[in-house]
């Protein structure tokens, strides 16, 4: 059930109100998300502003634009990693690659981006199998914070170990290292992997489509989703995607009980990949 149905008690009128007062004053629409995550993600944000309330955090949003955007980095989701879940990007590699060949020029929408770790690495992936140069990435994600951070593509260099051990299990043909120079305990990203990217800010909720593309990915997004919401957005996605393309999502997604499902083939069940047959 949508916070916005909950009148039970008085924090729940509290949070309807703070999520109204968003999407109608700065056009971001979290009012149907799922409940239990939101909450207690907009309780955390009460406490990392040093409040007691919720009504106290909409005061401070509704005065102050930096508060806005932490609100807005607390109530999204951007945990993520380069070759995140392995298991996709060999199943992509192996059954989606050889079927894209065909194609002159080929679209691809990564939706809901974040710090851009998967765009980075279908960039990667593409590359290898003779793709990137025909290609266009669309990198697109709602918060504007993170997508200053996916166009750096700059990452902690701590993290590269988890990422190469990552890359090699997602099939990689080359050294890892090759793909970023280190600066400074961090890793930097090649700019020829930016070449055909194209980064936007893009509201999964509230915009409507803006191309039509060969292969969507929307991994990890939609289950944070109440059903409604995810109705909607597997209607954009759909309507997105030339036929026989392809679409990713995530491993605890599926196009069960989507309005959908029935319009998809199974392309690799194990890593939740469809292409879309009517």
């Amino acid at each position: 059930m949508s916070v916005l149905k909950n009148h039970d008690t008085p924090e729940s009128g509290e949070i309807r109100l703070l999520l109204e007062n968003v999407f109608h004053d700065h056009g971001v629409d979290f009012r149907e998300y799922a409940p239990a995550s939101l909450r207690r993600r907009i309780w955390n944000a009460v406490r990392a502003e040093g409040l007691t309330t919720v009504s106290g955090l909409q005061e401070k949003v509704l005065r102050d634009p930096a508060g806005l955007g932490r609100l807005l980095l607390a109530l999204t989701v951007n945990v993520t990693s380069l070759f995140r879940d392995p298991g996709f990007f060999l199943a992509f590699r192996e059954k989606v690659a050889p079927l894209l060949r065909i194609h002159p020029f080929i679209r691809l929408w990564c939706a809901g981006c974040a710090t851009g770790e998967e765009v980075y690495s279908i960039a990667i992936l593409l590359e290898e199998e003779g793709l990137y140069d025909r290609c266009r990435i669309y990198a697109t994600d709602m918060n504007e914070a993170v997508l200053r951070k996916a166009r750096e593509g700059i990452f902690p260099l701590s993290v590269m170990q988890e990422y190469t051990s990552n890359y090699l299990r997602a099939g990689g043909k080359r050294p890892f290292s090759g793909y970023y120079t280190a600066a400074y305990d961090h890793a930097i990203f090649r700019p020829s992997l930016k070449q055909h990217i194209v980064f936007a800010q893009h509201n999964l909720v509230t915009d409507t489509s803006f191309n039509e593309f060969n292969i969507i990915l929307c991994r990890n997004v939609m289950i944070y989703f109440n059903q409604l919401l995810q109705k909607r957005v597997h209607q954009l996605l759909y309507g997105s995607l030339i036929k026989f393309g392809i679409l990713g999502v995530g491993e605890k997604e599926s196009l069960r009980f989507t309005p959908h499902e029935g319009d998809y083939a199974e392309l690799d069940s194990r890593a939740k990949i469809y292409r879309k047959v009517r």
